[in-house]
């Protein structure tokens, strides 16, 4: 039997996440790692991706094995920034692993100027913040020939709801031969994805409390003849409903009418299209008087925030959807994932 590769080039260990630094922290904060390899490379990919190395740090990763953090940030101190993880021996620097570790880190920049930098929205129309994930993926205890990675779902309505799902995303060992190295940035777009797939599906349900509940990632998200990623077929309507519902939840509710970036990557793969595609409905909306353009940001106008009963009538039918057809067994969840 021929030998599974579990993951491509680069197979090693990265946590990448949201928080805030106090006003007064800058690139002066605690620097416990020596100049590595590693740290000059993710200097130089950091400077092209227009964020700072405010300071770095020893860590453990899941097996307890070593890495690097770095404290990321933006040139304007804005308060935001990003906690990238890698493994130690991670090497990066080469042609088939650089341009994406380069491209990651300009999508998560830009991420940095919306309010909520780990918000999201639904098709169905669930806002929600993603968070608290434990990378890198590890093989599942189960006996499983999976590979996981177990984060968190909050409800993100503005209200403080203790509404959560902790997830288990387990990846095939077919599914693992795609990705080119088990570190975050490699990931974390297709992880988030299948976890708002899933939810869209009805399949995961946000609780007070609870197990973990399993997001499945399979082939059936990937095409290899097209090499890219398939998750949620949309039409034009279908895609200016759901920018309508990013700026009502992200820029009204949560970001008090500040801009949002209307054109992520991210939620182009989603929705099966392009950046270029959601720019020219972001377009469309602004001249129905529902957002207000500036450049690739868009913020909610009174008239989208008008839309408020309508929205939050939504939001408490996509919660409604996940309890009658949810699984039970899923419900109660899986303890050895």
């Amino acid at each position: 039997m021929p030998r599974v590769r579990p993951f491509g080039p680069g197979f090693s260990h990265s946590r990448f996440a949201i928080s805030s630094l106090p006003d007064k922290i800058k690139v002066q904060a605690m620097t416990t790692t020596p100049q590595t390899a590693l740290t000059a490379m993710l200097g130089k990919a950091a400077n092209d991706a227009g964020l700072l190395v405010i300071a770095t740090e020893a860590g453990l990763d899941f097996n307890q094995k070593p890495t690097t953090r770095f404290r990321l940030g933006l040139p304007d101190d804005s308060g935001r920034t990003l906690l990238l993880e890698l493994s130690e021996a991670f090497d990066f620097d080469k042609p088939e692993l650089l341009p994406a570790m380069t491209t990651h880190l300009q999508e998560a920049a830009k991420r940095l100027r919306n309010p909520h930098p780990d918000a999201y929205v639904t098709v169905a129309g669930l806002p929600i913040s993603l968070g608290s994930f434990a990378w890198p993926f590890h093989r599942s205890t189960s006996g499983a020939d999976t590979f996981i990675v177990h984060g968190t779902v909050h409800l993100a309505n503005g209200q403080d709801s203790p509404l959560h799902a902790k997830v288990s995303a387990s990846m095939t060992l077919t599914f693992a031969e795609i990705v080119p190295a088990a570190e975050q940035p490699y990931a974390e777009t297709f992880i988030y994805n299948a976890i708002r797939k899933t939810l869209d599906y009805g399949q995961l349900e946000l609780l007070k409390s609870g197990n973990r509940q399993p997001v499945p990632v399979t082939t059936r998200y990937y095409s290899r003849w097209q090499k890219k990623f398939f998750f949620t077929d949309t039409d034009d309507d279908t895609r200016m409903e759901f920018l309508a519902l990013k700026a009502f939840w992200l820029s009204g509710v949560l970001g008090n009418s500040a801009p949002v970036w209307i054109s992520d990557p991210r939620d182009a793969q989603y929705l099966n299209t392009t950046a270029e595609e959601l720019q020219r409905m972001a377009g469309e909306l602004e001249k129905q008087g529902l957002l207000q353009l500036h450049a690739d940001y868009a913020s909610a106008t009174p008239a989208l925030m008008a839309r408020a009963t309508e929205y939050e009538a939504r939001l408490m039918k996509a919660l409604e959807y996940t309890k009658p057809t949810f699984n039970e067994e899923m419900r109660a969840g899986h303890t050895n994932m």
